[in-house]
């Protein structure tokens, strides 16, 4: 197939860009991710170094500006901006890295082999995207697009990586098939297609398990609301706090008294720190009090010139008797790297007064249940800590049996940005074989089978409760086993892939010269 026209190149990377953005919540309408990467390798077909990186790029700010347009709701369209253009950077380096490696010869004689080489470029890429800079963005991982369709199931056997670089072999099928096409070769577009529906279908054979392996928990989760959306929904501190009073009060319309294991609250459900503020405290005792179950609360704890973003165990009339600190704060949210510039791009930093330390242990809240007898391990990752794979394994590994989200979506408004998270948990959720709470301060919040069912689930900024009896499981999963194995070896693969490519560059320039 002719590489194609300048002209054509930008058309086929913008409406990559559109259908693979369309994979994601709130459309969900996953199997355009492959059709998006396919799109975008016709765009790449024959390009040079240069064109690749521009088309790339190209593809790239389209998507993210379309999928990242909750960072404009929070921050402005500066931020929004400069955030797009950044992450569509390492789409570039995958188009330019691809430009390479295609040349290759076993890569041009042997199409399947180029398949492969292609998955294996863009997991790398995404891989590198969720690791720099100031600790990676992981959000957006085409994984995260296929928590509707069969291919979530793979995420049991390879999590982010394998589910990833299915996708990516499926478009580039595709792609194959459409070259074919053009070429009127109807056997070989058929048979790229048939591997290509058979490599997706594959994904409806690999066993989840659902079952008890350790009893159930009863849990109730409270959305609260605020008093609005944006920025500012936070202002009134202790009104937010009495919101999430009421709604675990009102949990006791659905169960009585002493019923429930644990009520799980959002993070910054309260900004009081109850261990400080001696009326905060009693609220949350009255609560914990009338629902007769301890309560993970979510707060913050201030030093002189720091802060700790913190999942707090409450237990009436004892207190904290368990917490946890987030791991990975959101940079240029929780906290601002290189302060002094980011302040000449927007005054918006400076909503960001006092910057937020990392924890630094594992994800883990200990629940003593007297109704079980034992203790209960709880994996928790806080907010954006969803994104982050290796976070909520090592939560996992260490004997979590179930996943907490708690969340805070206030500052994005009406957006896609907490349906996006749902499908987070989702994933999650049958990657490590866990059931899984997301609970949001505004929603959506949901309660999320081992399987990736979600059973129950709340409306955007309204006030609302979730009750669900939840199977407890200690088995890991192969993706648990593996962990970054999987990474190491397409990454591995894809180096090898591209250095092989540069150096078939070289000796035909060389050739030429």
């Amino acid at each position: 197939m002719p590489r194609p026209s300048s002209s054509v190149a930008i058309l086929l990377a913008v409406a990559g860009a559109l259908a693979t953005d369309a994979a994601f919540p709130g459309r969900s309408w996953w199997p355009l991710a492959p059709v998006g990467i396919a799109l975008l390798l016709l765009a790449l077909r024959g390009a040079t170094l240069g064109r690749a990186l521009l088309v790339g790029w190209l593809w790239g700010a389209v998507f993210f500006l379309i999928h990242l347009w909750w960072a404009e709701e929070a921050a402005g369209a500066v931020p929004w901006l400069l955030l797009g253009a950044a992450e569509a950077c390492f789409v570039a380096v995958f188009a330019g890295a691809w430009s390479l490696a295609a040349r290759w010869g076993p890569v041009v004689r042997h199409p399947a082999l180029g398949v492969a080489v292609v998955a294996s470029l863009w997991v790398a890429t995404e891989t590198a995207r969720g690791l720099v800079p100031f600790g990676g963005m992981p959000w957006s991982k085409l994984a995260f697009s296929q928590t509707d369709g069969p291919l979530l199931r793979f995420a049991s056997l390879g999590g982010e990586t394998l589910v990833g670089w299915v996708v990516v072999a499926a478009g580039a099928l595709v792609a194959l098939a459409l070259g074919h096409l053009r070429r009127a070769r109807v056997g070989q577009a058929s048979g790229a297609l048939l591997v290509a529906g058979a490599l997706v279908a594959s994904g409806l054979v690999v066993p989840v398990d659902t079952r008890a392996e350790a009893g159930t928990l009863r849990v109730g989760a409270v959305q609260g609301n605020v008093p609005g959306p944006g920025l500012d929904a936070f202002a009134v501190r202790r009104d937010v706090l009495e919101r999430h009073v009421t709604g675990t009060e009102a949990l006791l319309e659905e169960v009585g008294s002493g019923e429930l294991d644990i009520v799980l609250w959002p993070e910054n459900s309260t900004d009081i720190d109850p261990r400080r503020d001696g009326e905060a405290g009693r609220l949350i005792d009255r609560a914990a009090a009338a629902v007769d179950a301890p309560i993970l609360v979510g707060g913050q704890r201030y030093g002189e010139d720091y802060r700790y973003n913190e999942a707090i165990l409450w237990v009436a009339g004892e207190g904290q008797v368990d917490v946890y600190a987030k791991q990975h704060p959101a940079p240029f949210a929780e906290y601002i790297p290189l302060r002094d510039l980011a302040r000449k791009v927007t005054d918006v930093v400076d909503l960001v007064s006092i910057d937020m330390l990392p924890g630094d242990e594992v994800g883990i809240i200990e629940l003593d249940s007297p109704r079980l007898g034992r203790v209960v391990d709880l994996a928790v990752g806080i907010c954006f800590e969803v994104a982050y794979g290796g976070l909520m394994r090592e939560a996992v590994l260490a004997g979590g049996e179930l996943i907490v989200v708690p969340t805070n979506n206030a500052s994005f408004g009406f957006t896609q940005e907490s349906a996006q998270q749902l499908a987070m948990s989702v994933f999650r959720a049958v990657e490590h074989g866990r059931a899984t709470v997301q609970i949001s301060t505004v929603g959506v919040s949901g309660i999320i089978a081992p399987n990736g069912v979600v059973m129950d689930s709340t409306g955007l900024f309204t006030a609302d409760q979730l009750v669900a009896d939840l199977p407890l499981r200690t088995s890991l999963t192969v993706a648990d086993r593996l962990g970054d194995w999987p990474t190491v070896v397409v990454s591995a693969f894809a180096l090898v892939s591209l250095l092989a490519g540069a150096l078939a560059t070289a000796r035909s320039r060389r050739r030429q010269a």
